[in-house]
């Protein structure tokens, strides 16, 4: 079980165990990108100098050449895969009601599948899993549009079954590359605890946990603009070609993306969990062996806390939702509905910045401190949303209610990554996904009966008490962190 201990408080003893676990991978043939060392002289090789600006300049070099843009587009096609449902079902079927529901199976079957990606993941490697869900997402994703256009009529839910189990699949099948990518920077980061420098010595403990906030706040950023730019792409083909095309290109691009960031070399530093773990062994610590008894009790205990980030990205999903449905029926009021997505990107412009700032906080900011600062400063901020009575006077309010939403998410994922127990941080990623799905139709559903029922003002209402939700389990986080067994 891995230490529960925040990232900037863990001691070089559990940053030390977990890189053992990475070295005993590479041992077996497995050799990620790292400082290459020339054998007869054990110098390292200078690493190549980066165009990326101060911190950032150190993720290609922990990853490797591509895997920057690799992994921004390659996540693209499940940002496209709701929308291009909702979409491509509306325009077959003439009905929201149907394009919903068929929206509302690709949803239920990312947060259902999502999780089972990561646990295969886990046990079988990255680049088998991700492999095979590339092909089996692609040929999800061609059968709901031959169901789509096959099928004679849409016009109810049992003729529209066959849509919506291919929704399901699709959605089921998707690949997590942004979860997959967080796992890889996590091992990254460790792995160089045991690697050596330049100038003989090892990469210190602080140095690594910047590069892994650099990493996770990179991350953050890129979902933000995936999120944002897959709606808009799937609007601009749908209604300048056809309906047809934007899930298309989703295809396209999972069976072409996807493989190659499967067999990127970064994934060589993700070592499979073993499937029988050993008893009997010391603690994380390696200082005392542990019973039968007290290995289950603290993998109860570590399940329990790893509840605490996943219930969090419910919440998130339930704030992002609501606002969304609520955003639609604001709108609606001043101007025309349409321009809710344009409203919502301006949050997630401010959004994405406000993450890639993460990497320049101080460490001795602990996670538990961000997560509790930055709700906080997201409870209040949602409030403002009942105030504005223009369309302008709201962008002026996203923009700056945007600032803390991007750091709440950076530092919960990595929470997530601390708290998830050895050898199972795939499936804490995806399952964090997946609470972000499962919260976003949470939330949109909820609003969007209150904003029909009494106006959009009650609909936000929806997403001020999510916020306060994040708040609250921010401290909880902080609790059980500091009385972990």
């Amino acid at each position: 079980m891995r230490n529960f201990t925040e990232p900037g408080n863990m001691d070089n003893t559990s940053l030390a165990s977990q890189a053992a676990r990475s070295q005993a991978a590479r041992a077996q043939g497995a050799h990620p990108q790292g400082p290459a060392t020339e054998p007869s002289s054990g110098v390292t090789a200078p690493a190549r100098r980066s165009k990326l600006p101060g911190r950032f300049a150190r993720l290609p070099e922990l990853a490797g050449p591509g895997f920057l843009p690799l992994g921004l587009f390659a996540r693209l096609p499940l940002a496209m895969l709701t929308v291009g449902t909702l979409t491509l079902v509306t325009a077959v079927s003439n009905s929201y009601a149907i394009g919903g529901m068929a929206a509302g199976a690709v949803g239920i079957g990312s947060a259902v599948g999502a999780p089972v990606l990561g646990s295969l993941a886990d046990r079988a490697g990255q680049r088998r899993i991700l492999l095979i869900a590339a092909v089996v997402n692609t040929l999800a994703v061609v059968a709901l549009l031959a169901v789509a256009y096959l099928t004679p009529a849409l016009g109810s839910v049992s003729e529209a079954a066959g849509v919506l189990v291919a929704g399901f699949l699709a959605g089921a099948s998707c690949p997590q590359v942004g979860p997959m990518a967080r796992v890889r920077w996590m091992a990254l980061t460790t792995r160089n605890l045991s690697e050596p420098t330049s100038t003989g010595g090892s990469r210190s403990v602080a140095a690594n946990r910047a590069d892994l906030d650099t990493a996770l706040s990179y991350e953050g950023t890129a979902d933000e603009i995936t999120f944002v730019l897959g709606p808009a792409l799937v609007g601009v083909l749908a209604s300048l070609v056809a309906p047809w095309l934007p899930l298309a290109l989703a295809a396209l691009m999972t069976i072409t993306l996807v493989p190659a960031f499967a067999v990127h070399p970064s994934q060589l530093a993700v070592a499979p969990a073993p499937r029988k773990p050993v008893s009997g062994v010391g603690d994380s610590h390696g200082s005392a062996r542990t019973t039968p008894a007290t290995d289950k009790r603290r993998r109860r205990w570590g399940w329990a806390v790893v509840a605490v980030p996943v219930l969090a990205m419910v919440f998130m999903g339930t704030f992002f939702g609501a606002t969304q449905n609520a955003l639609s029926a604001y709108s609606a009021e001043f101007a025309t509905a349409e321009i809710a997505g344009i409203l919502y990107a301006v949050m997630g412009l401010s959004s994405a910045v406000a993450a890639l700032s993460v990497a320049f906080w101080p460490q001795r900011f602990g996670l538990s401190a961000r997560w509790v600062v930055a709700a906080l400063a997201m409870t209040l901020l949602s409030l403002l949303l009942l105030v504005p009575a223009g369309i302008w006077p709201m962008v002026v309010v996203l923009l700056v209610l945007g600032i803390p939403v991007g750091p709440v998410m950076v530092t919960v994922f990595s929470i997530g990554g601390v708290v998830a127990p050895a050898g199972r941080m795939a499936t804490v990623m995806t399952a964090l996904a997946s609470g972000i799905v499962a919260g976003t139709a949470l939330g949109s559903y909820v609003a969007g009966q209150l904003a029909e029922s009494q106006g959009p003002g009650a609909a936000f209402v929806v997403s001020m008490a999510a916020a306060a939700g994040l708040l609250l389990l921010g401290v909880i986080a902080a609790l059980a962190l500091k009385s972990r067994p």
